[in-house]
Formats: C-alpha cells, sequence, structure tokens
C-alpha cells in the first residue's frame, strides 16, 4: 500500500461522515439554499426581472419564478455571454460549459465562481465515499483515466469555453496529477478514433486502476486494448483495474457486454453531473440508488412526469416527494439558473436518506398514440428478455412508424446484438409482452388493433458508432437516445440494419 491510499482511507472517512450528516438533514440544506439563491439572485438582472424582493416563500418563488429550459434562458444568457455583468447571477461566470442541444443548437451553460467547487468535490466525494465504506484504497496508488472531452479552452469575452469535462479537468488536485492519464496532448486530439486510439498506446502498458466515462465510449477503449492485446481480456492487461466511474447513462444495457470484455466483475460508481450542476452520485455499494446531494449549491423541485405538458402541472420541493413516482427534475442553482428544467427524469427509492433512480429525459418518450412510454419502461422490456434469452445488447433505440407502407402502426426498435437471439421475431414477441406489462396504455392500444406488435430490426456491427460518426457525435459525453417521438434518428438508422 502506498502513501495516498494510507493517507486517503482517514480522510475518506472524514468526508463520509460529513457527507452523512448533510444527507440526514437535506430539508434544512434545502431551505437554507433557497434563501442563499434570492439572496444572490435579487442583486441580478433575472431577480429584478422576476421581482426576487418581493418573494418570501416557496410559494410565491413559484408565482414569480416559470419553468423554463434553455431557450427561456437564452435573452439572459446572450447578455451575459457579450460581457455584462450581474445577470444570472453577481458578477461574470468564472467558465461557459459548452453543450450540443437537440433543440437549442450549441447550448452555453455558466458555471461560477459559487459552483465549481461542488462540480469538483462531488466527484471526489464519490471517490472518498466509496473507500471508506469499503476499505479499497490501493487504487489511488495506480494509475487513473478519465475518458472525456478535451481540457482545451476557448475564450469567449474573456471568459474559457469548453466542455464540462474539460473545464474539470483543469481542477483535478494536484495529488492525482501524477497518476491521471491520458497526456494533455493525447486528451485534445480532436477525431475520438484517433483519440482513443493514442490512449491506448500511452496505457496499454501502464499499471490502471480505475477508469471513467461513458460506457459505450468505455467500451470502444476496451474494443482497441483487447485488439492490441490479441484478443485478451481487459483484466489481463491491467490486473489491477478493479473500479469503473461512469455517468450520463443507465449502466444495465452495457453491464454484460463491458464485463464480458474486462473478463470479470468490477466495483461500480455511477455519478450524475451536469453543467448546470453536480446532482447526485452513488455513495454506497450495497444501497439501490444515488444520493441526492442537498447540500451542493442547488435548491431542487420536481414536476410529475404524467402532468409535466399539462398546462398548470404540480410544482413540488423535496418534502413533497414520493417513492418510485416519475418526475422531471428541475434545478435552482448558485451559478444563475432558476425553474431551470434540465430535462432529465428521476425516481426516488429512498427518502432517508433522498436516493434517486435517473430514469430518463422528459423529450425522449414515444407517444404518438397517447402511449407516453418512456427509457425506463423500454429498457427494462428489452433487458428482463435478453436475460432471458442469453443475448447481449450493445445499443439500441425506439421510434414510432406512425404511417407504415401497409398494416397498422408501431413502435419500430433498432437494435444492435452482440450475441442476436436465434429467434428474432420470438424474442420480438416476449419483449412486446413485456412492454405491454409496463405500459397498461400500450396494450390497451395494442389489444384494441389500434397498434400492431413492436417490430424489431438487428442492426449490423457498430451500426450505431458509424451513425454517431457520420453526425459528428462522435465520443465525448454524447448519447444515442434510447426513444425518440418523431422519426429523426429511425430513417437514418434504416441504412445499417442487417
Amino acid at each position: 500500500m502506498g502513501l495516498k491510499s494510507i493517507l486517503a482511507k482517514p480522510f475518506a472517512k472524514f468526508i463520509r461522515k460529513k457527507v452523512t450528516r448533510e444527507s440526514a438533514n437535506a430539508l434544512q440544506w434545502q431551505r437554507y439554499w433557497f434563501e442563499q439563491l434570492l439572496a444572490k439572485g435579487k442583486q441580478t438582472l433575472f431577480g429584478r426581472d422576476h421581482h426576487f424582493d418581493s418573494i418570501s416563500s416557496y410559494e410565491g418563488f413559484k408565482k414569480q419564478v416559470p419553468i423554463r429550459d434553455y431557450e427561456g434562458f437564452r435573452k439572459y444568457i446572450e447578455k451575459a455571454l457579450h460581457g455584462e455583468e450581474n445577470i444570472l447571477w453577481p458578477g461574470k461566470p468564472l467558465y461557459w460549459s459548452k453543450t450540443s442541444g437537440t433543440t437549442s443548437g450549441v447550448k452555453y451553460i455558466p458555471i461560477t465562481k459559487d459552483s465549481i467547487p461542488f462540480h469538483i468535490n462531488s466527484a471526489r466525494n464519490a471517490l472518498l465515499c466509496y473507500i471508506a465504506e469499503t476499505g479499497k484504497a490501493d487504487w489511488v496508488d495506480g494509475k487513473l483515466i478519465f475518458l472525456s472531452g478535451s481540457p482545451a479552452l476557448d475564450m469567449k469575452n474573456g471568459i474559457p469555453v469548453g466542455r464540462l469535462s474539460g473545464i474539470v479537468n483543469h481542477h483535478v488536485p494536484q495529488y492525482l496529477r501524477t497518476n491521471q492519464m491520458p497526456s494533455y496532448n493525447t486528451n485534445t486530439i480532436d477525431d475520438w478514433e484517433q483519440k482513443v486510439d493514442a490512449i491506448v498506446e500511452e496505457t496499454f502498458n501502464e499499471n490502471m486502476t480505475l477508469i471513467s466515462g461513458i460506457p459505450p465510449w468505455v467500451q470502444m477503449y476496451f474494443d482497441k486494448l483487447s485488439a492490441k492485446a490479441g484478443g485478451k481480456p481487459v483484466k489481463d492487461i491491467f490486473p489491477q483495474f478493479n473500479l469503473f466511474v461512469f455517468g450520463g447513462v443507465n449502466y444495465e444495457p452495457y453491464r454484460l457486454k463491458i464485463e464480458k470484455a474486462i473478463g470479470k466483475r468490477v466495483d461500480i460508481i455511477e455519478t450524475y453531473p451536469a453543467s448546470e450542476g453536480f446532482i447526485a452520485y452513488q455513495d454506497s455499494q450495497t444501497q439501490k440508488g444515488l444520493l441526492l446531494l442537498t447540500n451542493n449549491g442547488i435548491f431542487y423541485e420536481f414536476i410529475p412526469t404524467d402532468e409535466f405538458f399539462s398546462d398548470n402541472p404540480t410544482r413540488i420541493s423535496l418534502k413533497e416527494v414520493e417513492l418510485n413516482k416519475n418526475y422531471a427534475i428541475i434545478l435552482n442553482t448558485n451559478a444563475g439558473l432558476y425553474g431551470y428544467n434540465i430535462g432529465d427524469t428521476v425516481k426516488f427509492v429512498s427518502k432517508n436518506p433522498y436516493r434517486i433512480l435517473v430514469t430518463g429525459r422528459i423529450k425522449h418518450y414515444i407517444s404518438a398514440f397517447g402511449e407516453h412510454v418512456i427509457g425506463e419502461e423500454v429498457e427494462q422490456a428489452i433487458l428482463s428478455v435478453a436475460t432471458q434469452e442469453h443475448c447481449e445488447i450493445i445499443e439500441f433505440t425506439v421510434a414510432p412508424q406512425v404511417n407504415p407502407t401497409k398494416g397498422l402502426p408501431y413502435h419500430e426498435w433498432f437494435v444492435e446484438f452482440g450475441q442476436k437471439p436465434s429467434d428474432l421475431p420470438g424474442f420480438a414477441k416476449k419483449v412486446d409482452n413485456a412492454m405491454q406489462e409496463k405500459n397498461i396504455y400500450y396494450r390497451d392500444l395494442v389489444g384494441g388493433n389500434i397498434l400492431q406488435p413492436l417490430v424489431m430490426n438487428a442492426m449490423k456491427k457498430n451500426a450505431f458508432i458509424d451513425y454517431m460518426k457520420s453526425e459528428g457525435k462522435l465520443g465525448g459525453q454524447n448519447k444515442v437516445p434510447r426513444l425518440s417521438n418523431d422519426r429523426k434518428i429511425a430513417d437514418r438508422l434504416t441504412g445499417y440494419i442487417l
């Protein structure tokens, strides 16, 4: 055991106790941040426009501050981008996090001097909670790789601009710098495939102990490692690799493929970071769900997903949430976002402490006929059948076919298999039955001959990687949506069907 891992254990216990105390007082911390955000917001153009000086309660806040997505903040963002001060938060942003929106094009999310510590410390605390709970700290002495966006930053009116992962890269603690990989030059390569090839060359002979990244892009790294090693699994290349950290997608559709590539099961830590704020992380290897971070510069609100698109949806604070109910999560942050719809849906699996599962995207659904199928349902349906049939799912997405050339409309599935089922129509029928069990509206539509059962397409090898490449979205934080309510993605994917 090295010096770093020895020192990490007492620090981990200290942080774990702090995290536990905070989570036990979640509602008090939410009140604190509500008051802090109002006090700071009064000093801004947004606060003056929304009469923050007259707000004294959460009910008053809801009356003055409507729910908005990025488009609703655009006029304020534009002013701040042009260098104006005190627009959304006192002063100017410390950074602009650049993201790609599906409806808004490129989005610029402010990160402030007040918010940046929570982005950094939350990732650190997730790792320290793991050490405190398991006692496993040896990985701290090895090499750590973060498959992420480029750390190279541009400038807009004197403010650095880049991807969140690239911004955070500049704040990696000094004691981890000597362990961190890849090198800066490699990390700034724009072409994702060239970048992964270079990372393979740099890391192949290193003692990798922790690997972090979005699962499909980590899988690409593993595949290239294995190819270089003549087909050996990752465990034979990196014998001390025992911890995988990820975020951004549900891990379960990728678990079997990644574990097969590694050659063993490793511990995992799931995180829920966003440019708008670090929302939650997995604080335990034994408890279900991610710990909602209630002392993290964010005041949370929630809207039941089945009401989200209604004219007057219910809007509640943390103390009013119910277990196992899907909500759209709304953020108010110390980066200057208020009533901000981040677009994600969550459900609570515990209220003592508050733990959540990320269940999908509020805009990623199918409701062409009123069925409102969500991501959680399609993932659970196909994974349950794949487990029974001993199939391996690489990637998939689903879209409605409203105007088929013949027969009734249907939901069309595009699935890339690692191991294809011997009877694809039979497999599809079982998935359809599973969907009907999970969604009564879908069941009624199929039973009422409004929809025919789903149609499933098996895709060519690397179909989704090739599709993302064709869209200029290969690698980084980019992900294929599980669901679309239109045919934009589906029509592009038809060229990749087997």
